[in-house]
């Protein structure tokens, strides 16, 4: 007894001395000696203190509370020289540091991945960053470096096809990712189809994949999230860069507007392909076009302002016949505020419009459709201890929806002018989160979002008997378009449709040693807005519609285990995960769906529900000059939609079907290699499962006519999919820190000239007249030739 109580004595002596300490708060931001451009992500460690540690936040910021004392820091980030600085805490201070970078040598560090030794202990999983200068060291298509192609290089990740808008992760589809440039929603992430992003290297500062664990600011989509951020321009001096390539040219300049506290960065780029098609009198043509701009503004060290854009736009013309046209427009003002030294605040108020134009000449009709939305967010980062980060704040967007304005092609078009009735929504949504390190080697990362939709008016909807939209005819097994029986009329505003839910989140990191770690989340996440495409349809589409009572919203559960592990000082690494994950509310289409100008698309829609499951792993070689990475993913991606009553079959007879995004095999090797200080090599190798397809079982004869039977859905696939990408980087003058400095990059995409399926026509063979199948391919090998220039 007298033991305890000794024990319980010193415990609390202990704990006396320890709070009674006096403690500070060391606080500030880390940014580029070169250009003041702050660093995300950079680390932030205090060698004598236990648990002294953390990391800047996406503006630089950093804030950790120490006792009184004398402190050695030292401050890290991928491809800068370390700092390491005495520091006498007597009392809160700011401080603020700049970062040298690393000038590039044999046999040092040529690409870091990531910082693996600090993911080892975060309670952050599922999640891959990627540096800029490791993306601009891989191929691309025409020598024009690619931010989402490298994302395909990524476990998890994969596209639907060759030429394919977009991204899938996890099984996911396209619209259930959430691509934030600047804060504000893109909405179609590709220029011509797939063959460039409309990110423009040049100007992107920092990226983030988020597959799973997702934290819970985040929200709105049910796949994942691409964090990027835009640089904020060089407030030291004035610089241009650029490049000029086969098909596409691009330039950036920067420079500050005051010295040292304001600057500005502005760039553009471009193709010129078709005017050289209209010199050799083609018909057909393909360009786009995207402008890039950011300001910013510091008043003082505790008041950032920052204002940003992008505009861009897609023309596909086919000798006028068909012609297709899209873009973004994004507008961001954001105000970083610091109210203490502990609590660092961000206010954002955003716009964001994505329009989609459709003009064919056979059909006569001249379709245009866009959505918008305005969006108000204000996040909170709220440094308690050292031990404990929260995280709080909201996010209001406004939608409004155009699903089709109609008009005649031309003169001679028997279309008549019409207006599908316009969509409206209201989303809101409150969360709170926390990072906790509970022990040395358990942190968590744990919260709750709350979001709501409403539908809102004006707007004259249809009823339908039953509430069925769609209907089942048995005489025929076929689902068709209901009839509707009324109509019903909401006021301006008024709430036609309401869902709310509250959505978890949790992440857990536990430190087998310095070297490795096992993690674990669960994330659950809610989809409101939903794109409307049909891979079947013989138009393309791309129409965006909000969530009512036939379109319900999408509610995503998923649960991932890993495990990270670094190997010789951290020049290898290696990470493997599993996940399941699950999809209510998923929607897929009737058979022989034709959604062009649809005006009450619910008619061709039934709600379902999917389901994926996978094992990711991910090897890569830090450092050195051969550098890079293997990652391989296998996974499987299904959807079920069954019948709604004992009488309906349902789609494939109710029984669960391939995804059109599944593959069940995904390979890639990523390399760079730093022949010497002049020459550089990349290579890329990537092989996955072909796509999934429905091809028919057979024919017959109706009337005359020659009619295709068709199998179950997606049971057949495409051939496998693989190419080899290569190229070559050539600096004249590799050591030249000013005036012009330029380089070469040579590239060849698809070495071997494999002819990918894209997708297979069925017909007859117009001399045997026999049935035969067609490969249709979209890219051969292709060169490229780019050189870029800075000065």
């Amino acid at each position: 007894m007298k033991t305890t109580i000794l024990c319980v004595l010193w415990l609390l002596t202990t704990a006396l001395t320890v709070y009674s300490q006096e403690k500070f708060t060391l606080s500030g931001t880390v940014a580029d000696q070169a250009n003041n451009e702050t660093l995300i992500g950079a680390s932030i460690l205090v060698s004598q203190a236990r648990g002294g540690s953390t990391v800047t936040n996406s503006y630089g910021f950093y804030s950790i509370t120490l006792p009184k004392g004398e402190y050695d820091v030292l401050i890290s980030y991928v491809g800068f020289e370390t700092i390491q600085e005495r520091i006498s805490l007597t009392e809160s201070m700011t401080k603020n540091f700049s970062m040298v970078e690393k000038s590039a040598t044999l046999g040092e560090v040529v690409i870091t991945v990531d910082e693996n030794k600090t993911r080892i202990f975060k309670p952050e999983m599922s999640v891959n960053k990627l540096p800029i200068s490791t993306i601009k060291k891989m191929p691309a298509v025409m020598g024009e470096v690619d931010v989402l192609k490298s994302l395909l290089q990524l476990p998890g990740v994969t596209n639907a096809q060759e030429g394919a808008s977009g991204f899938n992760v996890r099984g996911g589809s396209v619209d259930g990712n959430l691509v934030l440039l600047d804060e504000a929603v893109v909405y179609n992430t590709s220029h011509l189809f797939g063959f460039f992003s409309v990110f423009n290297s040049d100007v992107i500062k920092d990226l983030k994949l988020y597959k799973g664990g997702i934290p819970a600011n985040f929200g709105g989509r049910a796949s994942s999230v691409l964090d990027i951020y835009q640089k904020e321009g060089n407030n030291k001096e004035y610089h241009v860069n650029g490049g000029i390539g086969l098909i596409a040219s691009r330039l950036l300049v920067e420079g500050p507007i005051v010295k040292d506290k304001s600057s500005f960065v502005v760039a553009g780029r471009g193709t010129y392909a078709h005017l050289l098609l209209k010199l050799a009198d083609e018909p057909n043509s393909a360009y786009f076009y995207d402008l890039n701009a950011k300001l910013n503004y510091r008043f003082n060290d505790k008041n950032n302002l920052f204002i940003s854009g992008y505009l861009g736009n897609d023309v596909f013309d086919m000798n006028k016949s068909l012609v297709n046209n899209y873009g973004n427009i994004l507008f961001n003002t954001r105000w970083n505020h610091i109210f203490t030294d502990k609590i660092f605040s961000n206010m954002s108020a955003i716009y964001s419009d994505y329009n989609y134009g459709l003009k064919i000449k056979f059909a006569g009709i001249d379709w245009k459709s866009n959505v918008r939305n305005y969006n108000f967010k204000y996040d909170f980062k709220h440094y308690l201890s050292n031990n404990l980060v929260l995280n709080y704040g909201l996010n209001s967007i406004y939608y409004q929806f155009n699903p089709g304005t109609i008009r005649p092609f031309d003169e001679t078009s028997g279309v008549l002018p019409d207006q599908i009735a316009k969509k409206n929504g209201f989303e809101n949504a409150l969360y709170i989160s926390a990072e906790q390190k509970l022990t040395d080697k358990l942190a968590v990362s744990y919260g709750l979002r709350y979001s709501n939709f409403q539908r809102l008016g004006k707007e004259e909807v249809s009823t339908y008997e039953n509430e069925q939209a769609v209907v089942y005819n048995p005489e025929f097994g076929i689902y068709e378009e209901g009839v509707p029986t009324g109509t019903i009329s909401y006021g301006k505003g008024k709430s036609m449709f309401s869902s709310g839910n509250f959505e978890p989140r949790l992440a857990i990191a536990y430190a087998l040693s310095d070297d490795k770690s096992l993690k674990l989340s669960y994330n659950r996440m809610s989809q409101y807005i939903h794109l409307i495409f049909n891979t079947a349809s013989a138009t393309p589409l791309d129409i965006w519609a909000p969530s009512d009572k036939y379109l319900k919203p999408e509610i995503t559960d998923q649960v991932a285990l890993g495990y990270m592990q670094n190997f010789a000082g951290d020049s290898y690494s290696l990470e493997v995960e599993a996940f399941y994950k699950t999809i209510k509310n998923k929607v897929d289409y009737i058979d022989g769906a034709e959604l062009v100008a649809h005006k009450a698309i619910e008619r061709v829609l039934l709600n379902g529900k999917a389901r994926s499951f996978g094992l990711e792993l991910m090897a890569k070689k830090n450092t050195g000059r051969l550098t890079g990475w293997l990652s391989y993913t296998l996974s499987k991606a299904e959807q079920q939609t069954p019948g709604r009553n004992a009488n309906e079959p349902g789609i494939n007879n109710g029984k669960w079907y391939r995804a059109n995004y599944d593959k069940l095999h995904n390979l890639s090797v990523t390399a760079a290699y730093q022949l010497h200080a002049k020459w550089s090599l990349g290579g890329t190798f990537t092989f996955q499962s072909g796509k999934a397809a429905t091809f028919p079982t057979g024919k017959y004869e109706y009337q005359g006519i020659t009619v295709a039977n068709y199998g179950t859905r997606n049971a057949n696939s495409l051939a496998a999919y693989h190419h080899l990408d290569l190229s070559a980087t050539y600096t004249p003058n590799p050591n030249k820190r000013k005036g012009w400095q330029g380089e070469w990059v040579f590239s060849l995409y698809n070495v071997y000239n494999r002819k990918n399926a894209a997708a297979y026509n069925f017909g007859q063979n117009a001399t045997t007249g026999l049935s035969e199948a067609k490969k249709l391919s979209i890219f051969g090998i292709i060169p490229g030739i780019t050189y870029n220039f800075k000065f």
